[in-house]
């Protein structure tokens, strides 16, 4: 797999997605620099904004099974993780995997269940390992989640831990569409209420994990400048000196940039990595690891213009 036919095979993508769901294609890019890079992606948005539906397509396009959570604060973690249960024909345990054996995982509305459901994912997300009762579980190789929140209810929430919202690679948040797509989305959706039929639209798949597997080896080989090294170290060290920073983004934090730039830029067709792909990224990158200053809070200041000031003040090697 060579940088033109990565870069064919990602326009390929967003385009059977496209053919179900209108707009969004910064989460469609994101979702895919993630899947590369083997990371996971947290989505925020209103309802109705397909965050589903877009889970569900790239899914498809991709080949990868898909697999489904539906958070509740009555979920257990074993709901999760699966368990061990005890067959009275053959008098032994018998392992019941959970819905996180599979390769895409869609934690739908995960700040709705208790720390504790939420916990269930730590290991899973960032070893690709489940243990139960002991026992070491591995996970597919394609495993990635993709969860979601709602920002407008609060009551019956649990917002996440910052560990757990440090395993992910970014936190997207979604806007509405314009009113153009907002117009075709109901000249394509307007005539039914439950959830399409994906195969209905006519979506094809494009490639499937094998070829997933030899595009993060091409991503792996693509060149950071020392310079450019340099450059997201001194990003990621601006944010714990920012005095409207409490706590800044940690030593993962660079990395997860680091490995993030380098899939951004294969899907340029580039075989190197360029100050612009870190800029792209940092804030989907770094909103979710930095906790605003109490004063900074009350002034109204958001994480997204903290990123934007850092960047600015920053140099960016030429």
């Amino acid at each position: 797999m060579d940088l033109d036919g990565i870069r064919a095979t990602s326009e390929a993508l967003r385009q059977q997605v496209r053919k179900v769901v209108i707009g969004q294609d910064a989460a469609i890019d994101l979702m895919l620099v993630s899947l590369l890079s083997d990371g996971h992606i947290l989505m925020e948005g209103v309802p109705g904004t397909a965050k589903t539906l877009l889970a569900r397509a790239f899914a498809h396009a991709l080949s990868l099974d898909f697999g489904r959570i539906q958070f509740t604060p009555d979920l257990m973690p074993g709901d999760v993780t699966g368990t061990n249960l005890f067959n009275f024909q053959t008098s032994a345990f018998t392992l019941t995997k959970g819905p996180v054996f599979t390769q895409l995982l869609l934690a739908d509305e995960i700040n709705r269940t208790p720390p504790k459901t939420q916990s269930a994912l730590l290991q899973a997300m960032h070893e690709r390992t489940v243990t139960i009762d002991g026992k070491t579980h591995m996970l597919d190789d394609g495993f990635m989640v993709i969860a979601t929140q709602n920002p407008i209810e609060q009551h019956g929430t649990y917002p996440l831990p910052e560990a757990q919202l440090d395993r992910f690679l970014f936190k997207h948040i979604l806007d509405y569409p314009s009113r153009d797509e907002e117009r075709s989305i109901v000249e394509q959706h307007g005539h039914r209420t439950t959830m399409p039929a994906l195969e209905a639209f006519g979506m094809t798949r494009v490639t499937d994990l094998a070829v997933l597997k030899q595009i993060r080896q091409v991503v792996k080989g693509i060149r950071l400048s020392a310079d450019l090294i340099d450059y997201i170290v001194d990003v990621i060290r601006a944010t714990r000196a920012h005095p409207s920073l409490q706590f800044g983004a940690s030593p993962r934090a660079a990395n997860m940039l680091a490995i993030a730039t380098r899939a951004y830029a294969a899907l340029q067709s580039r075989d190197y990595a360029i100050p612009d792909d870190v800029k792209t990224l940092a804030r989907p990158a770094l909103r979710h690891r930095i906790v605003l200053a109490p004063g900074a809070e009350i002034d109204g200041t958001d994480t997204d213009q903290i990123i934007d000031a850092i960047l600015d003040q920053v140099p960016a090697p030429r």
